[in-house]
């Protein structure tokens, strides 16, 4: 990982959660930010750790992942160019619910958790979309749930290749 990558408010325009942000306000965001190159196939970060920053994915791809007592790999979303991860951890405080790891180079720009809950606070329209965000995936999890508890491997897989279809 290399730490000297350029600040971009213009990288950071690109973010979902950030879009349409005055540009005063992506300028500082942009400073706030540790911004670093990654190497495909790195870990980013791991389950249970304790740092709280968000990540905004500004090239590349991510995959979040978790694994089970018996090594099972469980695959949660890859994350592409102008979506974000790290939010569950900087907004309650908890460790890392799952690792991060790299599929290609990629660069990320993180935002420490107090300087992301101060965002959350001074802009409205930010703290609405992750809301939204948040919503959503708990709408998406508990589908699963409900796959997982009510229908067999044949069903399930054919719920997932419809899932993958829409995307």
């Amino acid at each position: 990982m290399t730490e000297s990558t350029p600040r971009s408010s213009f990288a950071l325009s690109r973010i979902a959660l950030l879009e349409g942000l005055p540009a005063q306000r992506l300028d500082a965001l942009a400073q706030q930010c540790l911004w670093q190159t990654v190497d495909a196939d790195q870990l980013l970060l791991a389950r249970d750790d304790d740092r709280q920053e968000v990540y905004f994915l500004i090239s590349g791809s991510v995959r979040v992942t978790t694994y089970s007592a018996q090594g099972r790999q469980v695959t949660f979303r890859d994350c592409l160019a102008g979506e974000m991860f790290g939010d569950i951890a900087a907004i309650d405080g908890m460790p890392r619910s799952a690792d991060v790891m790299t599929l290609e180079p990629s660069l990320v720009a993180s935002l420490d958790r107090p300087a992301f809950m101060t965002l959350l606070r001074d802009e409205p329209q930010v703290a609405e979309r992750m809301m939204q965000r948040l919503a959503l995936l708990v709408r998406l999890l508990s589908e699963r749930v409900v796959d997982v508890s009510t229908l067999g491997v044949q069903g399930r897989l054919h719920v997932e290749l419809l899932r993958l279809a829409r995307l």
